[in-house]
């Protein structure tokens, strides 16, 4: 999906414009949401962290909205504008088929019509998200947006479920819905989507068997992109009372726990959404396509996406066509090909909303029968001591005979989807005997390890996901671990072997050995190097020097050893990385190896530099899309990256020929918590909670991040008001 790139600045007319038409807010209006605010009261504690408390659930949502707005008003626009598909209104024309793309499959119309029929209890929900960041710009007269000057009810049903940016799209890419639809489809070939980048998360239970306690804990892990998810929590007299991470502009805790249960998400390889090859024919002009040997007519509607030019917004037309199967989204050997998928729900929000107040596991099950859930894994525990795992959650039901990773015959009507799987027959586990559960965005065969689901009960498209280094890693630790206490879970949560060179390392030095001659000059560079990554146990660490060796020369090797997501038939990372081992050649490891001592010696003045010296955390402002600077304060990360097999992910670049590697994405709201008669929990950030560079929550809580030093989470309000360092309404 996009990734954001740095904001253009829209030209001072154009912002006028906005913000003439953002005041005129009637007094009506303005003393009807005065009083909405006087039924919230937020406290923030000590470490900047909202809580929510109101009288109904709408009341929360004001509340939470609000004060996300406070946090970090801009990430909040930017979401929607994204989802609106408006993105090139400030970025400009570079953008332009990543809007489309947007609009394509993410109807506006279909989200004003599930608002209109929305449950009485959702609209409620939806009015006061839309009535809190209103309220709040009011306030504000000094925020200036970059586009949205007023946020709509129906909004949040353009982006129904918690996931960063998630949209899908198959394989199917951006690239190729620009050559279809600009006219230029035969001067692009079809390349795969990336596969190659490891992003997601991890998510482990632990049932009473294996605790000391006899309480069961949930460990959160989400690997994303660093502050885009806020610690907050929200209550009402409505029995909503949950803790965790939100995705900025959303009105639910996408992971997180109340006092009965609790849930993490993990990204899915789960599929859900298909490529169809339609057979097209032009009839006197007008456009048909072939379904059980009839002609219909194609589907044509006219989109407009407006991009930003010098200062001007210039609209650009598109004649978009669809069949019963989708949108059209490329042309591959001749033929057009549609894309059927299911990105936003209303069931999908409800889902999302209804599993925040479970109070059991049959309250939970109830909402994963919902079968909205289309992007995610879940990791389950309960006050109850049970821990739970479904892979992913809603999964078409098709003819187990394909492979649906490929291009299917969209003109018969045996290729339809026939409806959607029931939970139960999809890939689960509940209350293993072995007493844990991990999934690190790998395959759901290894989750309980001996006692995981069977692949073979199962049909492929339902779990493709392979395995990986953190999956294996996890494995091993917790096939070992006894009498977990949070504080245990917390340590084995930011254990980082790098996995991957145990199979990696080996594989190189005996490439050396049999076929650098001792005598040679090649020999006497790479020695000491060879030497020290052999006596390596493979742990990350900021004193490693053989950390730093072996990270960036893995980066070197074949991108395949990266590769994070499989289609069904496809060999998984550590498949792939054994069989690159196995077969390796002094080219493919050596030259990668020396070009890494050159590097280095290039930009320290020597080879032998320690991993926190160039694995850093920088912080430097509130901007989206952070400038990074040598020459600025930052700080030493021991861990690595999770595509390695460390299970706390720091996924650092070099930044514009910069000399240290810089994190943007990896652990950010990370959360241990334990059922009992009370809950206890623990959390880290990346960085602090507000996104406001002046706030002393800005960066508290780097330097635990660093070293892996939790705080505690304050869930009862008695605790809250012990620790409060502001109480306030919204809008005082």
């Amino acid at each position: 999906m996009f990734q954001y790139s740095k904001i253009l600045k829209i030209t001072f007319l154009i912002c006028c414009g906005f913000q003439l038409s953002a005041q005129k807010i009637s007094t009506k209006e303005i003393n009807r949401l005065e009083k909405l605010a006087e039924k919230v009261t937020i406290i923030r504690d000590n470490w900047g962290i909202p809580h929510i408390y109101g009288k109904t659930d709408a009341d929360a949502v004001f509340g939470l909205l609000y004060a996300q707005c406070e946090d970090d008003f801009k990430r909040i626009e930017m979401n929607y504008i994204e989802k609106l598909g408006r993105l090139s209104e400030i970025k400009g024309e570079s953008v332009l088929y990543n809007d489309l793309e947007i609009k394509l499959l993410i109807d506006v119309d279909e989200a004003k019509a599930d608002y209109k029929k929305a449950p009485d209890w959702l609209k409620k929900l939806l009015n006061s998200y839309a009535d809190a960041i209103n309220f709040y710009l009011y306030k504000h007269p000094e925020i200036k947006p970059a586009l949205l000057t007023h946020f709509e009810p129906w909004f949040p049903l353009l982006w129904t479920d918690g996931s960063i940016g998630a949209i899908s799209t198959a394989d199917l890419s951006t690239g190729e819905l620009k050559a279809f639809y600009s006219g230029n489809n035969d001067k692009v070939a079809y390349v795969e989507r990336e596969k190659y980048v490891q992003t997601g998360s991890n998510g482990f239970a632990f049932a009473p068997s294996k605790t000391e306690s006899g309480n069961s804990i949930l460990y959160i892990n989400p690997h994303t992109t660093f502050y885009f998810r806020p610690e907050v929590q929200i209550s009402s007299e409505e029995g909503l009372n949950v803790y965790g991470a939100v995705t900025w502009g959303q009105f639910f805790i996408y992971q997180g726990f109340n006092e009965n249960c609790g849930w993490m998400h993990t990204s899915s390889n789960v599929d859900v959404a298909d490529m169809y090859a339609e057979k097209i024919t032009n009839k006197n002009g007008k456009l048909f396509y072939e379904f059980d040997s009839k002609l219909l007519p194609v589907i044509e509607k006219e989109i407009t996406v407006k991009y930003l030019k010098k200062g001007k917004l210039i609209s650009k037309k598109f004649k978009t066509y669809a069949t019963n199967n989708g949108p059209i989204m490329a042309k591959r050997d001749g033929k057009w090909i549609s894309l059927k998928s299911n990105n936003r729900s209303m069931a999908s929000l409800i889902q999302s909303w209804v599993r925040t107040k479970s109070t059991n596991f049959d309250d939970y099950k109830k909402a994963m029968d919902l079968k909205a859930n289309t992007s995610n894994n879940t990791v389950y525990a309960d006050s109850k001591g049970n821990i739970a795992y479904w892979h992913g959650n809603f999964i078409p039901i098709r003819d187990k005979s394909l492979n649906w990773s490929k291009v299917i015959d969209g003109s018969i009507s045996s290729t339809q989807w026939k409806g959607l799987h029931d939970v139960n027959e999809t890939v689960h586990l509940y209350n293993p005997t072995n007493g844990w559960l991990q999934n690190c965005n790998s395959t759901p065969f290894t989750v309980a390890g001996n006692n995981s689901p069977k692949k073979e009960n199962y049909i492929p498209y339902m779990a493709p996901d392979g395995e990986n280094f953190r999956g294996i890693n996890a494995v091993r630790i917790f096939s070992k671990g006894e009498k977990y206490t949070l504080d245990k879970v917390i340590t084995d949560g930011y254990d980082t072997k790098l996995s991957i060179f145990e199979i990696l390392i080996p594989s190189l030095i005996d490439v050396f050995e049999k076929n650098i001659k001792p005598e040679s000059v090649e020999y006497s560079e790479l020695a000491e190097p060879i030497s020290i990554l052999k006596n390596w146990d493979y742990y990350a660490k900021e004193n490693s020097v053989a950390t730093t060796l072996a990270v960036e020369w893995a980066y070197k090797l074949d991108p395949i050893i990266q590769k994070a997501y499989i289609d069904e038939g496809q060999l998984d990372q550590v498949e792939n990385t054994k069989n690159f081992a196995k077969k390796a050649t002094v080219q493919q490891m050596i030259p990668q190896l020396k070009t890494v001592i050159k590097d280095l010696n290039s930009k320290w003045g020597t080879w032998k530099i320690a991993w926190g010296e160039i694995n850093r955390f920088q912080r430097s402002s509130g901007d989206i899309d952070l400038k990074y600077d040598d020459s600025k304060p930052s700080l030493p990360i021991g861990f690595g990256p999770g595509s390695w097999g460390s299970l706390p992910s720091f996924k650092a670049n070099y930044h514009n020929n910069s000399k240290k590697r810089y994190g943007y994405n990896g652990n950010s709201f990370v959360c241990a918590v334990e059922f009992g008669s009370k809950i206890r929990a623990k959390s880290l950030l990346a960085g602090g909670n507000s996104g406001d560079i002046n706030s002393k929550h800005f960066s508290d809580q780097e330097e635990m991040y660093r070293k892996g030093q939790f705080k505690d989470v304050l869930f009862y309000k008695e605790d809250v008001l012990k620790n409060a360092e502001r109480t306030y309404h919204p809008g005082k």
